[in-house]
Order: C-alpha cells, then sequence, then structure tokens
C-alpha cells in the first residue's frame, strides 16, 4: 500500500512539474512578442505614400510579430500583387506602427480596397522598406498633335476623373455623365500614362463649362468635331485666326448668334456684329489659342472692324500677334527610375559654394536659357534635348561625408525623363543619382546661380 501511494505521489509530482515547465513555456513565448510603442497617422502627401509589395513580407491584421497577428495576404500573394500589372494592386500606405524591436510597420490599403492590412516596413520609420518600396503608378506622356478635342462618345463612359483610376486611392469622377456637354471645346493640358497597363490620359479643361476638367482616357476624347455641333450657316459665323503674313494658327466658330433685335438669328447672311463682338472676348480666343504661342485682341482694330460687319454663314479672319519669347523654368528632382514625375521624385538643390555640401546639392554648369515664344507647348523630348545640349544631362555633387565618417562621397545624377508643358511655364526634369566614394568631378567647378533654375533655394 505504501509502494502504491509512493508512486502515486511519484506520479502526480511528475505531471505538476510537467505542468509548470509548459505553463512556464507558454509564458516565456508571450513575453518575446513584439510590442506596439508608437503609432501615428500619416500625414505626409497622399500621393507621395503611393506604395507596391515586393513579395518578400505577407499582410497582417496587426503588426506581423504583435500578438493576436493574423495573415490578411500571404507572402506568396503579396508576391503575386508585386509583379501585377494592374494599377488596383498598387496600395496607400497611411499608418504608421513601431514595435520594441525598432520593426516599423504600415498599415496599407490596396487602391481597390480588396487588401488592408499591416505590412513590415524596415527599421526607418518614414522609410519604405522591408516589404514594400515607393510607387509610380503614372509616368509621362506624349502630348496629342492636337490639344483641342472632345468627348468621343458622350455619356457615362469615358469621363473625368480627380486621377486615372486606381493610381490614386478613391480617385473619384469629376463628371460622371457628358451628356450635356457633347459639343464644348476641350483643351489637353498635360498628358500621362498608367505605369503598369501603359494606357494613356489626359487632363483636360472646358473654357464653356469651367466645372468639366479631369483626366480622361485618351480614347474617351477625339479632335473630329461632333457631328451634331457641325457649323449652321444661319446662325453661326467661322473665324479663322491668322499672323499678319497670312499664315491661319487656329480656327473657331461663334455660335448661336443674335440679330439686331436681340432674336437668334433664323438665316444665312443675317448681320450679327454686335452679338459676334460681345462673344468674341479675349478669354473666347485665349482658349481657341493654347498651345500655339499666339495672342489675340478683341480691342485690335482690324479685329472689331472684322466683328462689327460679320455676317451669318460668314469666315472671318480675327487677327492675332506671336507673343514674346520667354525663358522657361526647370525644377530639377532625383528619383529612382524612369517613372514620374512628382510622385516619387525629391527636389534636388543647387549647391552654393562655401556651404556645406549633402547627397541633394547639385552643381549647375552655366548655361543659356530653356526658352521660346510663350505660350508654345513644347515635349518632353524637347526639355531632354536642351538638358543633354547644355551639359545638364549629367550632374554631380560636391564631396560630403556621412555621419560618424571620414570617407569622402559624391553622387552622379543622369536624366532619365521630363515633362511635357508649354514656354513660360515651369517644368520638371527627372534624374536617377548613383552614390560613389572617391573624388567628385564637380570638386573644381565653379558653383552658379543659374537662371534656368526653378528650384532657387540654394544650399
Amino acid at each position: 500500500m505504501q509502494s502504491n501511494l509512493a508512486k502515486s505521489l511519484y506520479l502526480g509530482l511528475a505531471a505538476l512539474s510537467l505542468g509548470a515547465v509548459a505553463t512556464v513555456s507558454t509564458t516565456a513565448q508571450a513575453a518575446s512578442k513584439a510590442k506596439i510603442v508608437s503609432s501615428k497617422t500619416l500625414k505626409t502627401d497622399a500621393t507621395k505614400r503611393n506604395v507596391q509589395p515586393n513579395g518578400k513580407n505577407a499582410l497582417y491584421s496587426k503588426p506581423g510579430t504583435v500578438k493576436g497577428a493574423k495573415t490578411v495576404a500571404s507572402k506568396n500573394t503579396m508576391k503575386k500583387l508585386a509583379s501585377s500589372k494592374k494599377s488596383a494592386d498598387y496600395f496607400r500606405a497611411y499608418y504608421q506602427k513601431t514595435t520594441n524591436k525598432g520593426s516599423v510597420y504600415y498599415k496599407i490599403v490596396s487602391m481597390d480596397g480588396k487588401y488592408r492590412g499591416y505590412i513590415y516596413g524596415g527599421k526607418k520609420a518614414g522609410t519604405f522598406a522591408g516589404g514594400i518600396k515607393k510607387a509610380s503608378t503614372t509616368k509621362s506622356a506624349k502630348m496629342p498633335a492636337n490639344t483641342t478635342v472632345y468627348f468621343a462618345k458622350p455619356g457615362k463612359s469615358g469621363v473625368t476623373w480627380s486621377a486615372p483610376k486606381y493610381t490614386q486611392y478613391k480617385a473619384t469622377k469629376s463628371v460622371k455623365d457628358t451628356t450635356d456637354y457633347a459639343n464644348d471645346v476641350l483643351t489637353v493640358q498635360s498628358a500621362i500614362k498608367k505605369s503598369r497597363e501603359g494606357s494613356t490620359y489626359y487632363y483636360v479643361t472646358d473654357a464653356t463649362n469651367s466645372n468639366v476638367n479631369g483626366w480622361v482616357y485618351a480614347k474617351g476624347v477625339t479632335s473630329t468635331k461632333p457631328a451634331d455641333a457641325t457649323f449652321n450657316d444661319a446662325t453661326d459665323v467661322k473665324v479663322n485666326f491668322a499672323t499678319t503674313d497670312g499664315k491661319t494658327v487656329a480656327t473657331g466658330t461663334l455660335t448661336g448668334l443674335t440679330d439686331a433685335a436681340g432674336k437668334v438669328s433664323t438665316a444665312k447672311g443675317t448681320a450679327v456684329g454686335a452679338s459676334a463682338t460681345s462673344a468674341a472676348n479675349n478669354d473666347w480666343g485665349k482658349a481657341l489659342l493654347v498651345g500655339t504661342g499666339y495672342k489675340y485682341s478683341r480691342s485690335d482694330s482690324v479685329n472689331l472692324t472684322a466683328l462689327k460687319n460679320a455676317k451669318t454663314g460668314d469666315t472671318i479672319t480675327l487677327s492675332v500677334a506671336p507673343n514674346a519669347a520667354k525663358s522657361t523654368k526647370v525644377d530639377f528632382y532625383a528619383t529612382s527610375g524612369t517613372a514620374d514625375l512628382s510622385q516619387a521624385a525629391t527636389p534636388l538643390t543647387a549647391y552654393k559654394t562655401g556651404t556645406k555640401a549633402a547627397s541633394d546639392t547639385v552643381v549647375f554648369p552655366a548655361a543659356s536659357d530653356f526658352s521660346g515664344i510663350e505660350g508654345q507647348t513644347f515635349a518632353a523630348s524637347d526639355v531632354m534635348t536642351y538638358l543633354n545640349g547644355a551639359s545638364l544631362g549629367t550632374l554631380y555633387t560636391p564631396n560630403y561625408t556621412k555621419a560618424g565618417g571620414s570617407t569622402q562621397y559624391f553622387t552622379t545624377y543622369k536624366l532619365s525623363s521630363a515633362l511635357n508643358g508649354t514656354y513660360g511655364s515651369t517644368t520638371k526634369a527627372f534624374y536617377v543619382g548613383t552614390e560613389t566614394a572617391g573624388v567628385s568631378p564637380a570638386a573644381a567647378t565653379t558653383a552658379t546661380t543659374t537662371t534656368y533654375f526653378a528650384n532657387s533655394d540654394a544650399k
């Protein structure tokens, strides 16, 4: 009996001992889990927080090393999203958490809202690393040869957006139905294309209805005037804008003109001088001359005479004058690739002799201005041709050191892309930088204050 009692006591103690070990082990595992020590909402420009996964980390309901974190999207799923050809699979980062182990996690949401959760973002707050990297959702595109366009199929498709769909989180339709604007003249102001799909979008404005603007799919507009907006010789007057030597630079139509009694004309040949003069104001002419480099003035005596004598069905000629040549300022930016533009780029600054150099302070050689007829359009390729020809295709920083070190570094910036624009308005050029240890080629170069440099706050 004593033997059985001893055995029972021994087995009981053994079970208790195993239970204690299990309890200690569980407690130790719980203690090893990371804890959140910092949380904050990201408040930097939202368009600069577009990211894409690289497939190295999964997406979790909480920071991955925190107790209770569940997988939202596996590492394999994130890898597929990383190589996706759809803009919908880009993400927007909007919240940041840091653990007591120094790991940074970002809360991100896919552009289509399908995936939302936390992903490892490296060890440095404010920097997208680890399982994600910055994304350029759009890149520059060529402007159309004709910047005067119309909605190709007025209605609820081919409408304008605040940004091309899924290139920005919660991009919205600016105009949901274009039916009422079927005959409006639209002006293309800029062009971009989706980085993944490659589809081109134009930013358009409407001189007749200022609320009609935004990004529209390139195939959603046409340079062909709508059939139902054809010339009506009983109410309209055609207009040719011409230079003093007779060169026509643009055309337009004055529509729905009224007779001397203030009633809409009903017959060809009706005198509509007062109505035509009132309609052909400077803003009307400016909208039709966008991108030509010419200006129109209603008060010009030749123009006033032509308008005063206008009759329905006529074609009249209005005189225009060339704008003066004007310098175009250039903003210089560092980017991680040939993609755009202003979303994933940081400004480069002109180095000022005698000040401390850094990886973003470049030396600019003396060069002539980038100039042309004010208001005339230029292509991105024109900017790049100018920069390369002016020895601005490759830029260098002076030597600099890093915190706590004595090694001399310099960064070489190579021109990668530029923007379309109009002469007289600031444009942008983008460079990819490579850091090197050694003596900078800019060491013996005199820093200059450049007239073409728009980032004028030199360091």
